[in-house]
């Protein structure tokens, strides 16, 4: 105790209150982040001499981490993290002064606290003026990137050996929600994950001022075209004996779209729209399976619904997705049945048309319309279109 004003500690929490309770509510934010991590140091500080003196085992813990953590209402890598900064400012007493008068922030002086605890025996390469210069001079995140090189040229085995560890962490979890969407979890290593967002950036750019998703749905949409590119090349390694695929499974009448037909079966999901039905199966290969009393009684021959040779020719002839301002060209494209087939529409060149992923559905989900009038086709939107029972010659509507 120091007299009647009580322990330092209890006069500042009674200045917090008091600030707490100040009827101007605007004050200096940086002035104020100074204060919280000049307070963080110090926190960091009395962590590591309880860690010294081994409080945590008059309470059972194992860690001092632990300790903290659970002490304090802390995450236990959080309370790592202040235990490894307060060790290290213990030897970097400039580092340390600069956090206590607010030339930089705690973030800062944890990248450099961490780099020191990395290099071990060669932490005599780590120069506190210069670093500390960097911290000074770099955004938190300019000076981690500034570190990791750092490390990598002081320490390229202990650089290569976390990097290792580090790869056994990856991981990547698929499920199924109840309402028939998919949850992706995952942590993947630093090439897959660039490449894998290289990738999916390229596919992801807006198309048109009519496209109004946001970054993370045309993100989605662009790893779905990765997808189904992959698919529909035919070049994965074979399961089970055959190429990988989708099985869909629906009624004769699931595919005419009569009243009362039940949805189409995804494999692997749940039932799907007739709409989405009738886009996957532009471009299929199709199977009869003949049921009595649940029992089946034949199995046809697996037949493509567009022949090879169509396809070829229409390859040929569109070299890309039709849609206006797309640039998705011949292999990133598939057939679309102007009318659809299950309405008549028959499977040769004219009544056919190359469309990508995204406009593919706009197509059949988004309610847009095909029109053909000689070579040429229009693409009209939901808003736009007209409703007539008598199409003029030459003009065809979209399934």
């Amino acid at each position: 105790m120091l007299g009647e004003g009580g322990t330092p500690l209890s006069k500042l929490i009674a200045a917090i209150r008091e600030f707490q309770a100040r009827e101007d509510r605007s004050f200096d934010n940086k002035e104020l982040r100074a204060g919280i991590d000049a307070l963080e140091g110090e926190f960091c500080a009395n962590a590591r001499t309880s860690q010294r003196n081994r409080e945590h085992l008059v309470s059972g813990n194992i860690s001092a981490a632990s300790w903290l953590a659970r002490t304090c209402g802390m995450s236990v890598t959080s309370a790592a993290d202040q235990l490894c900064v307060g060790e290290q400012l213990e030897s970097l007493p400039k580092v340390a002064a600069a956090l206590a008068s607010g030339e930089i922030g705690y973030q800062s002086a944890s990248v450099l606290s961490h780099l020191r605890d990395k290099l071990g025996e060669k932490r005599d390469c780590f120069d506190e003026e210069e670093m500390l210069g960097f911290a000074r001079e770099f955004s938190v995140s300019g000076l981690r990137r500034l570190c990791t090189y750092a490390w990598h040229v002081a320490d390229p085995d202990g650089f290569f050996n976390e990097a290792e560890e580090n790869y056994t962490r990856r991981r990547l979890h698929i499920s199924q929600l109840p309402d028939g969407m998919y949850a992706i979890d995952g942590l993947l290593d630093p090439e897959t994950g660039a490449s894998l967002k290289t990738a999916a950036e390229t596919l992801a750019k807006r198309k048109g001022p009519e496209d109004e998703r946001t970054h993370s749905q045309r993100m989605h949409d662009a790893v779905g075209e990765i997808v189904s590119h992959a698919l529909g090349q035919g070049t994965l390694p074979r399961r089970h004996g055959v190429k990988p695929h989708i099985n869909l499974t629906t009624t004769l009448e699931g595919v005419k779209n009569e009243l009362g037909a039940p949805p189409a079966e995804l494999e692997l999901s749940l039932p799907i729209s007739t709409r989405t039905l009738e886009r996957i199966s532009c471009d299929c290969t199709m199977s009869r399976v003949l049921l009595a009393d649940s029992m089946v009684i034949d199995v046809g021959r697996a037949t493509r619904v567009v022949s090879a040779p169509t396809i070829r020719a229409l390859r040929v002839r569109d070299k890309g997705c039709r849609f206006p301002g797309c640039d998705r060209h011949v292999d990133w494209s598939s057939p679309h049945h102007i009318i659809h087939w299950a309405r008549g529409g028959p499977g040769n060149l004219p009544n056919l048309v190359l469309l990508c992923h995204r406009h593919h559905r706009l197509v059949h989900e988004g309610g847009w319309q095909v029109i053909k009038s000689g070579r040429e086709f229009r693409f009209l939107p939901p808003e736009r279109v007209v409703m007539r029972r008598v199409r003029g010659p030459g003009l065809r509507w979209a399934a």
